[in-house]
């Protein structure tokens, strides 16, 4: 299994697309809060997320409560600041990509947690050209989840 996880999400809206896209790839989306929007049952309805109850997430207090909770062996953050391309790293099944908030992605003590129990080989972003900034959270969540899914099927 593939695990989407979002570090203390703002945007509900992104986190529906992260959602159906994990729901898409059979993939496990976490939540680490604290998150900017409510998860209650009435607001998902209200959000027209009727797939929620169907998806396969868990949510967690803090970063550490993730870690602890899920202790993963192979984890990838996705920053727009990475030198290494998600495109040359090797995913296997149950992989995690990381992802920060929307409004200044991963802190740096995050990175340095990622980086010391996995190596700066960890750190990976999407390509794309220079002079833009960054990619939106749902766009570069999917399109990394993808690729991740079509490497775990290849092998």
């Amino acid at each position: 299994m593939l695990h989407l996880v979002l570090y203390t999400p703002e945007i509900p809206n992104n986190t529906g697309t992260i959602g159906r896209t994990a729901m898409a790839i059979g993939a496990r989306l976490h939540l680490i809060e604290p998150l900017g929007f409510d998860l209650s049952e009435k607001a998902v309805r209200r959000a027209g997320l009727d797939y929620w109850a169907d998806l396969d997430w868990k949510q967690h207090a803090n970063w550490q409560a993730f870690m602890d909770a899920e202790q993963p062996e192979r984890l990838l953050a996705l920053t727009a600041r990475a030198q290494r391309s998600l495109w040359d790293a090797t995913i296997e099944d149950d992989t995690y990509l990381l992802f920060g908030r929307e409004s200044d992605g991963l802190p740096q003590a995050v990175l340095n947690a990622v980086r010391g129990q996995c190596g700066e080989a960890a750190i990976v972003g999407l390509p794309q050209v220079e002079g833009v900034r960054s990619l939106n959270l749902a766009c570069a969540a999917t399109a990394a989840a993808y690729e991740a899914w079509r490497q775990i099927l290849a092998r």
